[in-house]
Formats: C-alpha cells, sequence, structure tokens
C-alpha cells in the first residue's frame, strides 16, 4: 500500500475526499513554502487556517521549543508548580492587553478555550443562557458545538447544551434577547468561516452596551482573528470596545498547539471555589508549547506583522482582479474571494492545489476561497500566488 491508501485506511477522516481529493503529503514547512516528497513546492495561503502567523518553521520559535525541551516538557499544569515560561508569557500577553484582562487560563485549543469561557461566565453571573450568532464558528466539541450558528454540522448531535440563543449577526433589533437571564454572548468581531464578514462597528457597541446593561459577559472570539491577522495585535482594537473574556489559539503558538481564555483576576479567581479546582486541564499551558508562543508573539511584535497584515491586505486588492471574482472581502490578512458558486468555487481551489498554492473553502460560505497567508509572506510570493489563481481562473 502507497502513503496515501494507509493515510485514508489508518487515519480517522472527517470527509469522504479530503482535500479535495489532491494526494499532497508534505516533508517540510518553511516560511510561506511547503516542500512535498516529491520536491514540489507549494505557496501556503491558509498558514494551517491561521495558526502560522509568523510562518512554519521561524527559527526563533524552533530555538525557543528545542531549549524549553532541554530542560522539561510537561509538568502537572495547574495548581501546584510556579512554571516560568507561563507566568513570562501570561506577564508579556498582559502588558499588551487592556487593563480588564489580566489574568490568563491555558488551554489546547480554541475549542476548550470557549469551553472554559463559557464555564467561567456560568459561574461569575450564576445563569445559564448563552447567546450566539448565525454563522459563528467557536468549535466542535460539545459546548462549542451548541453556540455554532449553523444546524447542519449540529443536527446530527443533539440534544446539544440546553439555554442557547442563535441571533441574527449584525441585527439591532435581536439586542432585546439579551435580558438578567443571560450569562454571556459570544461573537467573533470578523466571523472566520462565514466567509470573512465583518461586524458593524454601532452594532458592537450597542451590543456592549446592552451586556452592560443586564450585568452579562461578552465574549470575543479571537481565535482566527487574533495576533496580527486583522492589522492589529486583536481584532477588537479595531473597534475600541473591550470583552469581559477574550478568547485566543491558532496564531498563539508558532504552529504548536496552545490556546487561552483570558479576563479579569476578579473573575477567574471564581474557578477556585465552589467547587475548586472550577475548570482544569493535563495540557494546557505546557512549557514547550508556552515558550513557543512566547517567541511568536515576540516575532510579531518586533517584525511588525500586525503592520505587514495591512501591506498584504493592500497587494490584494490591488493585484487579485478577475471578471470571475464575484467580491473580495478582506481585512488585514484575513480574505475571502467569493466566485458565487460552489462548484467553481470547489474547481478553483483543486486547481490551485495543482499548481502549487493551497487554499480551501469556508465551512459556511462554500463559493468563496480562503485567504491567509502567513503574516511573513514577501512581497514576491504573495503576489506569484496572486498570478497562478488569476491564471487559473483564466484557464476555467
Amino acid at each position: 500500500m502507497n502513503q496515501r491508501e494507509l493515510f485514508l485506511r489508518h487515519v480517522a477522516q472527517t470527509s469522504d475526499n479530503p482535500l479535495l481529493g489532491e494526494d499532497v503529503n508534505i516533508y517540510k514547512a518553511l516560511g510561506c513554502k511547503l516542500t512535498d516528497v516529491n520536491g514540489k513546492e507549494y505557496i501556503d495561503l491558509i498558514s494551517g487556517i491561521s495558526v502560522s502567523n509568523v510562518g512554519h518553521c521561524h527559527p526563533k520559535v524552533v530555538n525557543a521549543i528545542t531549549e524549553q525541551a532541554s530542560k522539561y516538557m510537561h509538568l502537572m499544569v495547574y495548581g501546584e508548580f510556579n512554571q516560568s515560561p507561563q507566568v513570562k508569557y501570561a506577564q508579556l500577553l498582559t502588558s499588551l492587553l487592556p487593563k480588564n484582562l489580566d489574568s490568563v487560563f491555558f488551554t489546547t485549543s480554541g475549542s476548550e478555550s470557549v469551553e472554559g469561557a463559557i464555564k467561567l461566565a456560568k459561574r461569575v453571573t450564576g445563569r445559564s443562557e448563552v447567546i450566539s450568532f448565525k454563522n459563528a464558528y467557536h468549535g466542535s466539541t460539545h459546548g462549542a458545538l451548541s453556540l455554532m450558528g449553523d444546524e447542519f454540522f449540529k443536527q446530527s448531535y443533539r440534544p446539544l447544551l440546553p439555554d442557547v440563543k442563535i441571533l441574527e449577526y449584525n441585527n439591532f433589533l435581536v439586542l432585546n434577547e439579551i435580558t438578567s437571564k443571560t450569562a454571556a454572548v459570544i461573537i467573533e468581531l470578523i466571523q472566520g468561516e462565514a466567509g470573512v464578514v465583518k461586524a458593524n462597528h454601532d452594532f458592537i457597541s450597542a451590543l456592549r452596551k446592552k451586556c452592560d446593561e443586564h450585568c452579562v459577559l461578552l465574549v470575543f472570539d479571537e481565535i482566527q482573528t487574533g495576533f496580527g491577522r486583522t492589522g492589529k495585535l486583536f481584532a477588537f482594537e479595531h473597534y475600541s470596545i473591550l470583552p469581559d473574556i477574550l478568547v485566543i489559539a491558532k496564531g498563539m503558538g508558532g504552529g504548536l498547539p496552545i490556546g487561552a481564555f483570558v479576563a479579569s483576576q476578579q473573575l477567574m479567581s471564581c474557578l477556585t471555589n465552589n467547587p475548586v479546582l472550577g475548570h482544569i486541564n493535563t495540557f494546557g499551558g505546557n512549557a514547550v508549547c508556552v515558550a513557543a508562543a512566547q517567541a511568536s508573539l515576540e516575532i510579531i511584535i518586533e517584525e511588525k506583522l500586525a503592520k505587514r497584515a495591512l501591506e498584504i491586505e493592500k497587494i490584494i486588492r490591488q493585484e487579485l482582479k478577475h471578471p470571475l471574482i464575484k467580491e473580495v472581502r478582506i481585512h488585514g490578512a484575513l480574505g475571502a474571494i467569493d466566485f458565487g458558486v460552489e462548484e467553481l468555487n470547489y474547481k478553483i481551489i483543486k486547481a490551485c492545489i495543482q499548481n502549487g498554492v493551497i487554499s480551501d473553502w469556508f465551512l459556511f460560505c462554500n463559493t468563496a476561497t480562503r485567504i491567509a497567508p502567513p503574516l511573513v509572506i514577501p512581497d514576491e510570493e504573495l503576489i506569484n500566488a496572486i498570478n497562478t489563481v488569476k491564471d487559473v481562473l483564466s484557464s476555467i
């Protein structure tokens, strides 16, 4: 059996046609380039879904991983050991956040971060109702799935979390659904899997006001938009509106699995009693992953990668034009090329992969191709990728 056959037989699949049938077997990755076992190079336009913001195998991240791994890799994560990598990273991260976000609970993924944030909101408020929005994606674990704003992916797993309301995104009229029964409202300021749809500034302002009115915790899900991706370190900086809880992951770890939810010390202290160990995990805050996150955040700051995201946006807006493109929605280095037709979109993605450009589609927007390259991608490689996309469009 060849590698593809072994892959399909022994690695659990989530679709019956992974990567549209294209057999991409990557041997190494560096910067914005992926190289397969046959030596073919691909330009990465998705960054592992907004994970590799600092590029693949950034030397500083690799060095941080190697150095920490030579000291220790895993200890009991919470409650007993004072681990320098965690303390150092939490200090740096919170120094870059508003004063009300000064306590970090480390997790292993975005989904787990969402789970922790919702548990925290319920514990703080003593309420059960949670509100999310149509076309939201907050993860696939049972609680996070309950908040997903699309029934297609939820229908086979009910019953899910009770007391969840799904409201219309950017609709001011639905804000009256937020009441004194609501524990938390969770929202993406830019909906990733909806095909890069941005929240209206006035809507977020009204949402914040309504949450304050009823003592409801406002949770910003920045799993896909964080760490420079949208032109700011975090997307909420574009709005000058603060969350009570911030949820992060993906671009946090420089390629290693790590996430967190961040709140005030006052809120987070509720997890220490009634019951004790209000939220725990085994691997959240793993020393090697935190060391990688520390290096990654330092790179984002030192190399001004949030600013670079805006330069990427400018190039894409200037260069990516073709009659088949119905709309380009882009904020920083998070974009969607919408062709308006699902079958055409899949055909374009498959042809791009065959021609050395890696992209994919969105869960709730099958008519659009994702653009989320590493923030370190050079202008030349970005333009090469755009030209490949345009060549594919002209050949169809």
